[in-house]
């Protein structure tokens, strides 16, 4: 039982990530306009994001327009766009490596092999943790670098979208659920208590049971 709650707690933190994953993935807000110095009182906030750029208006309109090319992007939003990707990928074949081998299938009959199975499931969530906190780190690591850089000018800086944190809070679950996950191991199938059947005894040539089968 135990061993079955650990492996749907773990499940479910690591699906609540990849859905993250994809929810950052798709969101533009990874770099937002910074309000420094002359930009206190401006009509419009940028967004950039890994597929779009969008405007936002005073008013409250919004007008986004999808980059043109993927080669113009800078190294940091083409790793991004493709461990993001790869990331949620891994994420749906974890999900069903895990249901493979989860306790409450019958995909698997060998608790052995199915714990294993559960094990690969959480070391597949680790790697998709792994390979979306890299863009994370190494955008933030940029907007912070620009953003004290006195060299670029202050209309052109950036701070820390919503995006990144939701990414930031994804990996974590997916650290934790893949680390739940690694931890399940097969339940036993001895129970605590071994019934011993005593060999039958067998009656003497006169019919009679003999006397030393009572003690």
């Amino acid at each position: 039982m135990v061993s079955a709650a650990l492996e749907i707690l773990g499940l479910s933190l690591c699906v609540i990530g990849s859905l993250l994953v994809m929810v950052a993935c798709g969101l533009p807000m990874w770099k937002v306009t910074a309000f420094i110095e002359a930009n206190i009182v401006v009509a419009q906030t940028i967004w950039d994001g890994l597929w779009m750029s969008c405007v936002v208006q005073s008013t409250g309109q919004m007008q986004c327009k999808v980059h043109d090319s993927v080669l113009a992007l800078s190294h940091d939003l083409q790793a991004a766009r493709a461990l993001t990707i790869i990331s949620s990928v891994m994420g749906v074949l974890g999900l069903m490596v895990v249901i493979a081998g989860a306790q409450c299938t019958n995909c698997i009959r060998t608790e052995t092999i199915k714990a294993r199975v559960v094990n690969a499931g959480g070391v597949i969530y680790i790697i998709s943790g792994l390979f979306v906190l890299v863009p994370l780190c190494w955008m933030a690591n940029n907007i912070i670098s620009d953003f004290y850089n006195p060299q670029v000018p202050a209309s052109k800086k950036r701070e820390i979208g919503a995006a990144l944190y939701i990414g930031w809070a994804a990996t974590a679950l997916l650290l934790i659920g893949g680390a739940v996950l690694c931890c399940s191991c097969p339940s036993s199938g001895n129970s605590g208590y071994s019934v011993k059947y005593a060999q039958t005894k067998r009656a003497t040539q006169n019919g009679d049971y003999d006397k030393r089968n009572y003690v």
